[in-house]
């Protein structure tokens, strides 16, 4: 097994450019190429938060190239972990929310604690939903819920995405990783070549949307008036996330 901590634990684990460059190295050019491997565990750095998506920081001053550019290196991010060839098992504290919910929802299962909160708050940044972020949360929640939250930013608490089938399983935060360490073991203790085979079985369910998507322009366009709002706004309330 392998536990990859996503951020530093500062800023809900927000992650810039070259995170999500990283992100995807590490998966892609290490993890998928170890023979041994059996399950891989997601979680944020620290017991704060899961992951508050981007650090918007980088895009106060930019342009919708620099932009597009760190939503590329997102996508790949998650494109690296949805195509490890072993189980991914999000283990989900405090804020997953933006690309933090796109990150969770690209693993395998998603275990989460009673204080965890996900959604995809992007619209209030005036960002354009890239095609294959509403498809990823979708296929978890299914199209009516999906536009409920890319609509209107809304956010949900751990009862109700596990209501809804964004959590798997939702525990007390003093028992997560119990559980997580349960869920993992469970799969370790399996013939590996099984576990595989029914990764890719399932996989295969969303090659044809997938293949769909990867044939349509990806990179997202912003309104630059409202982002640049939505970007003062966070700023001068460090608290918020998005």
């Amino acid at each position: 097994m392998a536990t990859v901590r996503v951020g530093t634990g500062r800023r809900a684990n927000a992650l810039g450019s070259r995170d999500w460059r990283a992100l995807a190295e590490l998966f892609r050019e290490r993890l998928a190429v170890e023979s041994g491997l059996r399950a891989v565990v997601l979680a944020g750095h620290g017991r704060g938060a899961f992951c508050a998506g981007s650090d918007m920081r980088e895009w106060v001053d930019a342009g919708r190239r620099e932009v597009d550019d760190c939503f590329a290196a997102m996508e790949a991010a998650f494109t690296a972990v949805e195509e490890l060839p072993v189980p991914v098992v999000a283990s989900v504290r405090g804020a997953a929310l933006g690309a933090g919910c796109q990150l969770a929802c690209a693993c395998d299962l998603r275990l989460v604690a009673d204080t965890a909160v996900l959604g995809m708050p992007i619209v209030r940044w005036g960002i354009l939903t890239p095609p294959a972020f509403a498809a990823r949360l979708a296929r978890l929640t299914g199209p009516g819920l999906a536009r409920d939250l890319l609509y209107t930013g809304r956010l949900l608490d751990a009862a109700e995405a596990e209501r809804h089938g964004l959590a798997g399983r939702r525990v007390p935060s003093a028992e997560l990783d119990t559980l997580t360490a349960t869920v993992v073991d469970a799969i370790a203790r399996q013939p590996p070549t099984a576990v595989r085979a029914a990764k890719r079985a399932v996989d295969a369910l969303d090659a044809p949307a997938r293949e769909r998507l990867a044939r349509l322009d990806q990179n997202p366009t912003t309104d630059a008036e409202a982002m640049r709002r939505g970007l003062r706004a966070f700023l001068h309330h460090p608290g918020d996330t998005g």
